[in-house]
């Protein structure tokens, strides 16, 4: 008996169409081109799942020192201070105390200081 393929090949075609939703063109209307771009896509969210956490830290990191710097720090001397006087803060806290509790974040900078 002859097996005939047409409900699998539907359900693959409307899967891939279904992922190219919101693209443009012939990625969203040929299968062909919309398996390749959900592909590429595919590889890009992978990529950019683990370089927005690369991102992140840059920017706490930026943030940190502009605020040690208002208080006379550099930032590499206030972590440097933060390990030595075992103050165990991470930097997105640091981040989030520098641009939102700046009298705080003054506060700790003081305590590396002594």
């Amino acid at each position: 008996m002859r097996i005939k393929r047409g409900v699998t090949k539907h359900r693959r075609h409307k899967k891939i169409r279904l992922a190219t939703k919101g693209m443009i063109r012939s990625r969203r209307s040929s299968y062909r081109l919309g398996k390749q771009a959900v592909i590429r896509a595919l590889q890009y969210s992978y990529r950019d799942r683990r370089n927005r956490k690369r991102d992140f830290r840059s920017l706490w990191i930026t943030r940190i020192n502009a605020a040690a710097r208002e208080n006379g720090l550099s930032y590499s001397q206030l972590i440097q201070g933060l390990k030595e006087k075992n103050i165990i803060l991470d930097r997105k806290i640091l981040s989030e105390l520098a641009v939102n509790y700046p009298k705080a974040f003054s506060e700790v900078v003081n305590q590396v200081k002594k």
